[in-house]
């Protein structure tokens, strides 16, 4: 194995450049070293003016994610070693606005998800228990939404998603596999309440179901159903709204 390789990086500062130019470094080529190793050996020792996000260095924040060689991808779980000889290309996540080399703006995220009321939604009238008792679950009912529940943010399936990239009204992956992981829930009642969001033009009809946000997912949640979950249900309603009188829904 080479004693080094070399990171072929996005650099854009908007206060001084007009677009994204590439700058290579190189940095040791170590069997245990990640991407996010290299981007720190290049902060600390060589250029202190590159920018980017990371946190926890064990893929639970998902801060750290960036386009490595054309894929998304968490940079703490991405080694070295299975980019060499290299150069690595790194760049920023697509889709997203740069706010300054590899780091991007995620307000459009931040503003869709409370729409999608990623939260235990409680019919005040339906309660059988104080507020303050514990609502307790069987193994099954915490398996039937287990899996959306790991999802950690990381924004890799929007990277990836072409509708997203195509219109950025979609309100995209995350966002619907989070209202569906909360639909699962046995302690939930808002799923009516989603559902007359992500019906909209701008929910789960826009999908055209390429599938790339679940490839792409460091977790193995798998958006892609969600959303074709949500298209059936949304399917359903619309026929019982059509053929049911309002009181048998």
């Amino acid at each position: 194995m080479a004693d080094s390789i070399s990171l072929r990086v996005s650099r854009y500062r908007p206060d001084t450049d007009s677009a994204p130019h590439w700058q290579e470094y190189q940095v040791p080529l170590r069997k245990e070293w990640t991407v996010l190793d290299g981007l720190n050996h290049v902060k600390n020792e060589v250029d202190t003016t590159l920018s980017f996000r990371w946190s926890c260095r064990m893929g639970i924040c998902g801060s750290c994610g960036m386009n490595v060689d054309g894929e998304p991808k968490l940079t703490c779980g991405t080694f070295l070693s299975d980019h060499a000889p290299g150069p690595v290309t790194i760049e920023p996540l697509s889709n997203f606005p740069v706010v300054r080399d590899l780091v991007v703006d995620l307000s459009d995220f931040m503003a869709k998800l409370p729409r999608v009321k990623p939260w235990i939604i409680r019919e005040e009238d339906n309660r059988t228990v104080e507020p303050d008792v514990e609502y307790l679950q069987t193994p099954e009912e915490l398996d039937a939404y287990k899996q959306f529940s790991m999802c950690i943010n990381c924004m890799l399936c929007y990277a990836a998603c072409p509708v997203y990239g195509l219109d950025p009204q979609f309100i995209g992956p995350a966002a619907i596999a989070l209202a569906e992981r909360y639909d699962l829930d046995s302690r939930d009642h808002g799923k009516r309440q989603r559902l007359d969001v992500l019906i909209e033009h701008d929910g789960v009809w826009g999908c055209t179901f390429v599938g790339e946000c679940t490839r792409v997912c460091p977790k193995h949640v798998d958006p892609a159903s969600a959303i074709q979950r949500y298209k059936l249900t949304a399917a359903l309603e619309t026929v019982k709204a059509f053929l049911l009188p309002r009181g048998a829904r």
